[in-house]
């Protein structure tokens, strides 16, 4: 494990800390009786205010039971300053969603029940990475678009 972690001080460290944990990540959910289906899966996602096309990524995809589990790794090197699912704010979310809804439409799997979790890991050099699975950490519910009923409002 120190083999791993000590190279984290060169200039490309934030992407190699993202890719041992998602290694971690992956070999911890299927411990945990997870089946690990896809992991860095990329789609363009629609376009931004400047027209420019934006892509959206889910770090791992899984089959827990009867649940397609679309899977956020935040990895850190430590978290003394805040937890690394701090990272997994309400912007980040909504790409995750984004990004879920058209892998769901591409392989045709609207009609298996998903959920949205995050995997935390904060890596440490003199012992094993301190590792939470939080399951269902967010849904797409808050997201929904409310509509307002006009005729309620028109006696």
């Amino acid at each position: 494990m120190e083999n791993l972690i000590s190279p984290l001080n060169d200039k490309n460290s934030t992407q190699k800390v993202g890719e041992i944990g998602e290694m971690f990540a992956a070999n911890y959910l299927s411990k945990q009786g997870l089946r690990i289906v896809c992991a860095n899966f990329k789609v363009p996602i629609g376009r931004n205010s400047k027209d420019v096309s934006v892509s959206g990524e889910i770090d791992l995809i899984a089959i827990d039971s009867e649940t397609l589990v679309f899977i956020e790794v935040k990895t850190r090197t430590s978290d003394s300053f805040a937890t690394p699912e701090t990272a997994v704010n309400l912007r980040k979310q909504r790409q995750i969603i984004r990004t879920a809804k058209r892998y769901r439409q591409i392989f045709h799997t609207k009609e298996i029940a998903i959920r949205y979790d995050v995997v935390s890991i904060v890596l440490n050099e003199k012992k094993a990475p301190k590792i939470e699975h939080l399951k269902g950490f967010f849904t797409e519910a808050k997201f929904k678009k409310t509509y307002w009923q006009t005729d309620d409002y028109l006696d």
